[in-house]
């Protein structure tokens, strides 16, 4: 992989791990669920919030060892 394409690569994935912290911000309606975790979103009361929240909650997780792995 060339140096262009790993630095494209950590761009658009800072882009995802952005897009996934505003929606659990949203989804959460606060930013707690940064410092406790993934038990933060099963609280939800709201089934369908509660989906989105563990959709980007699992994005976020995958974006983060991807980052992990290219630094």
């Amino acid at each position: 992989m060339s140096i262009a394409q790993v630095k494209n690569l950590q761009r658009r994935l800072g882009n995802l791990e952005q897009e996934a912290v505003e929606e659990l911000n949203r989804a959460c309606g606060h930013g707690l669920w940064a410092s406790l975790g993934f038990d933060a979103l099963d609280t939800l009361e709201d089934s369908d919030l509660r989906a989105r929240a563990n959709y980007y909650y699992g994005q976020l997780q995958t974006v983060r060892e991807l980052q992990q792995v290219l630094a």
